[in-house]
């Protein structure tokens, strides 16, 4: 009997100190920000095939055009043999930051306490998942003549995506559907999204009542719960979902709709954090999600996804330089869009088309909303902060959740009122 609660002790041990193994977050002490820049299409061609190749060099962003700033965290062991492919291929580079995660550190994201179930959902701190959920569901707890909770599917992980479809009135409206959070590390975009959803429930602004009383609104803040769960225990810049491929882990959920896909500005590597997956919608969070938009076809007229960062607003196509037929309208709606954006706090936005304005990049949500199921506006916001903040890119201070939501939210009025004016909710 001894014997035997010996090895139940001892059991239960390893299974603690793997759970805190399992449960220790990534860090990046000393690991090196690097910023190199491709002057020709040979040196393109090497950082291609640095991305995804090891773990120990992350790239921030994608590599797609000669000419364009390349952001590496590259981990100390690895920095020697960057350096030395950086510099045989005579590819120019500037050293951003001697340890990145001291740089991360200085800037105060503040996340919601866990367990203060009785505390107030509000915009001045990031939540995790389940306080989000729990917020939407008592939504439809309290507004139940007006919300409705959607499901838009499921993750790999066996989660919910979770919405919200605000409707007041039984009668059939022009439909807008906004999708945030595809991106897991993007934290400003769900919390932008959930901001949205309060103001067109309580905001007592006449624009914001126009808004909620003539339009049904489909909302989901998490299009990659599983992704965003993963920056809360573990670490903090991952981007994919969390589908297993060999010795890798997740797929890129805005390379993987079924609209062009992997046909440019994206990768076949699956370390790579801009890995298209093995097929088009190959990650059951895309499929899924992809499927409950098909079954509104024909009640959705605009498309709006949330991103961060770069302060762009973005239209269809990614995976190519032709425009969409109805660029003029685009065009349009964009410059009132962008126009309204900077009115409040003077930030200011560009962008215009995918593949012009930032790079390449096919098998996106938004650009299958209008090629694959005729939502003839389609638009992609990446929010605050603008591109030069290399550190506080993906994590933008709680502080600044209200503003960055606000003049989205102002941008969002002026878009809804251009795309009734061209006729598009007719």
């Amino acid at each position: 009997m001894s014997l035997n609660k010996s090895l139940l002790f001892a059991l239960l041990g390893l299974l603690a100190t793997f759970g805190l193994a399992q449960a220790e977050r990534v860090r990046y002490d000393n690991y090196r920000l690097y910023k190199a820049n491709a002057e020709n299409a040979e040196q393109l061609a090497v950082l291609k095939q640095l991305e995804g190749s090891t773990d120990s060099i992350m790239f921030l962003d994608g590599v797609h055009i000669v000419g364009a700033d390349v952001q590496m965290v590259v981990a100390p062991h690895k920095v020697p043999d960057l350096l030395e492919i950086l510099g045989k291929a005579e590819i120019k580079y500037e050293l951003q930051s001697k340890d990145f995660q001291q740089s991360m550190d200085e800037i105060e994201e503040k996340v919601a306490v866990k367990g203060r179930a009785s505390a107030e959902y509000n915009w001045v701190q990031y939540y995790e998942l389940d306080d989000t959920y729990a917020w939407l569901q008592s939504l439809a707890k309290q507004y139940p003549q007006i919300v409705t909770l959607i499901e838009g599917g499921k993750t790999y992980q066996g989660r919910s995506i979770l919405g919200v479809q605000i409707s007041k009135s039984g009668t059939e409206k022009p439909g807008i559907f906004i999708e945030a959070g595809i991106h897991a590390r993007e934290w400003i975009a769900p919390a932008a999204a959930t901001f949205i959803i309060n103001q067109l429930l309580t905001s007592e602004v006449e624009s914001i009542k126009d808004l909620a009383d003539n339009y049904n609104w489909y909302i989901f803040p998490h299009a990659n719960p599983d992704g965003y769960v993963y920056t809360h225990t573990k670490d903090r810049l991952w981007r994919k979902t969390r589908t297993p491929y060999g010795s890798c882990y997740g797929a890129d959920p805005n390379r993987n709709w079924g609209f062009h896909w992997n046909e440019v500005g994206a990768s076949n590597s699956a370390c790579s954090d801009t890995y298209a997956g093995p097929s088009a919608f190959s990650e059951i969070e895309t499929l899924s999600l992809s499927n409950y938009i098909a079954s509104l076809k024909g009640k959705i007229q605009l498309y709006v996804s949330f991103h961060a960062y770069s302060q762009y607003l973005l239209y269809p196509y990614g995976h190519t330089k032709s425009l969409p037929d109805n660029v003029k309208d685009f065009q349009q709606v964009f410059k009132a869009a962008t126009a309204a954006v900077s009115q409040r706090y003077n930030t200011k936005y560009t962008g215009g088309n995918v593949y012009d304005a930032i790079y390449p990049a096919a098998g996106s949500s938004t650009d299958w909303a209008y090629g694959a199921q005729d939502v003839r506006m389609s638009f992609c916001y990446e929010l605050r902060p603008s591109s030069n903040s290399y550190v506080t890119g993906f994590k933008l201070p709680a502080t600044q959740i209200i503003p960055t939501s606000e003049e989205l939210l102002d941008s969002i009025t002026a878009m809804v009122g251009e795309v009734k004016k061209l006729g598009y909710f007719d």
